[in-house]
């Protein structure tokens, strides 16, 4: 008797694992469970924020641009292409933060692009449907593509968006970020460089808030949080950045890399990024990378199943920065 008792503990104890893991699986697929969790854990953490240094964690304030470029971890480069990751963390300091960090850990993503070889456009599809960055990677036939400006509570694109040289929606007079192409280049940064640069718009999205001009960041980035913006929250974040030399430079959030704008700000600025804004985050945030071995895709949360609470329904924008390759 004891033994048949033993024997469907042991099965009834295997059946909790398969479970367990069948909706961890789940889970992960279709709602990021492992990356939500971390932010869960960390987003009210005032521990700051480290990198993963070749001489060991160190403050992304006290890192230097040395530190930063060997922390990078190469995971794709092409002629003027590369996506590297970067380990981060904050210390633990409850059982569950230990728990999900030793388990998950967590980066961020740096993808730089030269505009020798990609153009860069605007990407949506008729109407400004909802649609997703991996749907935009394949339609358009994309090289990267990742969220780019808010959307109203009707699911329009909140800013102005210019495609093929024709504005085709309106302003928002409180953003204060900019994406656009003039004469086949790619800028990220503040309005004011509208006026600075000569031309026509070509291609082009509002983004919120600027951040940095000519390696200078914004003071308000640290500022009380208002009706549009809270610098000190912790949660997914997107950079879109450029170089003196124009290659654009994209900090962004990875599985359980939740950060506040000072710190992605800070990260992009030890990048030797000079002009930066930020563009759409939070659960909102998506992006997607080819390479040569087929696409990978991030999505902060889920973008595919469409049933329960309106905070587990689809996440989907109706507006994405786009870049593929130049025609030979």
């Amino acid at each position: 008797m004891p033994s048949r008792r033993t024997g469907c503990l042991k099965l009834l104890f295997w059946f909790a694992v398969f479970d367990c893991v069948v909706l961890f699986v789940v889970g992960q697929g279709f709602y990021n469970l492992g990356s939500n969790l971390t932010l869960y854990a960390f987003k009210d953490s005032k521990a700051p924020l480290e990198v993963k240094t070749r001489r060991g964690w160190k403050l992304v304030t006290e890192a230097g641009i040395a530190d930063m470029g060997e922390a990078l971890v190469e995971r794709h480069l092409e002629p003027d292409f590369r996506w590297c990751s970067l380990p981060v963390r904050r210390r633990s300091t409850t059982v569950l933060q230990s728990l999900v960090s030793s388990l998950f850990g967590a980066e961020m993503n740096i993808v730089t692009i030269s505009p020798n070889r990609f153009q860069f456009v605007t990407s949506y599809q008729p109407g400004f449907a909802p649609t997703t960055a991996k749907e935009r990677l394949n339609s358009d036939g994309l090289t990267f593509a990742i969220i780019a400006n808010f959307r109203d509570p009707k699911g329009r694109p909140l800013g102005w968006v210019y495609h093929n040289s024709e504005l085709v929606n309106r302003p928002f007079p409180v953003w204060t970020g900019v994406f656009f192409v003039k004469q086949g280049r790619p800028w990220f940064g503040p309005k004011s460089l509208l006026d600075e640069v000569p031309g026509p718009i070509e291609e082009g999205t509002q983004g919120y808030p600027s951040v940095m001009k000519n390696h200078t960041v914004f003071s308000y980035v640290d500022l009380a949080p208002d009706k549009f913006f809270d610098g000190k929250k912790i949660t997914y974040r997107s950079l879109a950045g450029m170089r003196r030399d124009g290659t654009a430079v994209f900090v962004l959030s990875g599985d359980g890399g939740a950060v506040n704008v000072a710190e992605v700000t800070e990260i992009a600025k030890k990048l030797d990024v000079q002009h930066a804004t930020l563009l759409d985050g939070g659960r909102a945030l998506q992006y997607s990378i080819r390479t040569g071995y087929g696409s990978w895709n991030f999505a902060a949360f889920n973008t595919t199943l469409n049933f329960g609470p309106p905070f587990m329904r689809p996440q989907k924008s109706p507006v994405y920065i786009g870049v593929k390759p130049r025609n030979p």
